[in-house]
């Protein structure tokens, strides 16, 4: 039984991106709203990564971007990460919105760019 205000978000995701500061996760952020290819850009500063890079396990201070989107922009939304990023392999993983509001999945639909051809 669907309940009203809720929908399936069939397109709509949830992009994670990971930054080497909060300056450079800010400046990411707002290239992708700008240019309509994110509805909102959540930055979460001070996370700790552990990971392994070229064969030694390392750990760093980062940002956190967590970005509202469409599926069918997830492969512009990754270039554009890439040219803006600063790491030779950044991390852009989106998961599906499975639910949601659909008021909030109606926004994210306007507030991002139509798909270019």
């Amino acid at each position: 039984m669907k309940r009203q205000g809720v929908r399936r978000g069939r397109r709509a995701i949830v992009v994670l991106v990971t930054a080497a500061s909060e300056r450079q996760a800010s400046r990411i952020g707002r290239a992708l709203v700008r240019a309509e290819l994110a509805a909102c850009v959540t930055i979460v500063p001070g996370v700790r990564s552990i990971f392994r890079w070229k064969g030694k396990v390392s750990e760093e201070r980062e940002a956190l971007l967590i970005m509202k989107s469409r599926a069918d922009l997830f492969g512009q939304l990754t270039a554009e990460v890439k040219r803006l990023h600063s790491y030779q392999v950044p991390e852009v993983i989106a998961f599906p919105i499975v639910q949601g509001s659909a008021d909030y999945l109606d926004w994210i639909q306007k507030s991002t760019r139509k798909l270019l051809k």
